[in-house]
């Protein structure tokens, strides 16, 4: 499963659904416009990004 499918059954889950993403994926997602967020690449893209910077 890549960043796209996790952002997107995240995104679409039920509101008492307790699964959680991590928060560098969640923060690189929202920097994308709405658009964008519909595109595979880039959203994989900016998760690795993201994450390869991600201190914890």
């Amino acid at each position: 499963m890549d960043a796209f499918d996790r952002w997107w059954i995240w995104a679409e889950k039920s509101l008492d659904d307790p699964q959680t993403i991590p928060v560098w994926l969640h923060e690189a997602v929202l920097q994308l416009s709405p658009d964008e967020r519909r595109d595979r690449s880039k959203v994989n893209a900016a998760a690795k990004e993201a994450e390869a910077h991600y201190e914890i």
